[in-house]
């Protein structure tokens, strides 16, 4: 089975709440996002969701869009996201999903790229411009190469729609907070904690709330509701507010501990991973 279903079943059945940051490869340059990765795995991350960089991110907001510039200027590709993911899986078993548009997947070939995402170590596909109706040839190449193409849900999603998306989906759902893009945010939209209960009803996979949860408060609140909370934009911004790469990654940890304590409920339990390398 999918280590990224393995794990989050664990968590589930422990009554933990599992912590998803996000992160744009290749920002400010691949070495400085494998120690990221090192340090948010380290420091209470459960599943690190790993950006590729692309030209057009219609689903970014402007701090993730800025961050895919970046590292397309610092010459960021898919082939170095695969082999930053495999130099990163030889010392953690974090489960790494990768944010990817789908174009990047279809210019490479649907069953090549997961193929070769799969060798790298990577459990899980998030391609946001791709709708769930269409997804058929991309579920059947992850299948075969054993990854997990994540489904969406938001506060605009049918009711026949979310019955259809929750019974065909594996690892984790990705529960949309808002319409529109991502981006810190002062509030959610109360919707969602409707769909999250509708979506409850029809199947057991965890829940997870993204898209402009941006301090603890705000996830310690999310995961009332949720299984899982996704960190974003308020973690890129703060690495790329910070200069040098110590900096970026005493920031990135000291963030990523303050989130789980408030998922844990503020108790500090937060699990530090060791490296084996």
């Amino acid at each position: 089975m999918n280590n990224l279903s393995v794990q989050l079943k664990e968590q589930k059945t422990a009554g933990k709440k599992v912590l998803i940051p996000f992160l744009t490869a290749g920002d400010p340059d691949l070495a400085v996002t494998e120690q990221l990765m090192a340090a948010l795995a380290k420091n209470g991350a459960d599943v690190i969701e790993l950006g590729i960089p692309y030209s057009d991110p219609l689903a970014d907001g402007p701090v993730l869009q800025l961050a895919a510039g970046r590292a397309l200027a610092a010459g960021t590709n898919t082939d170095g996201v695969f082999a930053a993911v495999a130099r990163f899986r030889k010392c953690y078993d974090t489960p790494v999903v990768l944010l990817v548009y789908y174009n990047i997947i279809y210019n490479r070939g649907v069953e090549r790229f997961c193929s070769e995402a799969a060798k790298a170590g990577v459990n899980g596909l998030v391609v946001p411009d791709l709708p769930f109706e269409e997804a058929q040839e991309l579920d059947i190449a992850a299948k075969n190469a054993n990854i997990i193409n994540i489904r969406f849900l938001s506060p605009t999603t049918s009711p026949q729609r979310l019955e259809r998306i929750c019974k065909a989906a594996e690892g984790f759902i990705y529960c949309v907070t808002v319409t529109g893009v991502t981006g810190e945010r002062a509030a959610m939209d109360p919707a969602v904690f409707d769909m999250l209960s509708t979506a409850g009803m029809y199947t057991d996979v965890t829940l997870a709330l993204g898209f402009g949860i941006s301090t603890p408060a705000q996830a310690a609140k999310a995961a009332e509701f949720a299984d899982a909370v996704i960190v974003g934009s308020a973690l890129v911004r703060r690495i790329a507010d910070t200069q040098g790469t110590e900096e970026k990654l005493t920031v990135a940890a000291a963030f990523i501990r303050s989130l789980k304590d408030a998922l844990e409920g503020g108790n500090g339990h937060a699990e530090h991973k060791t490296a084996c390398c």
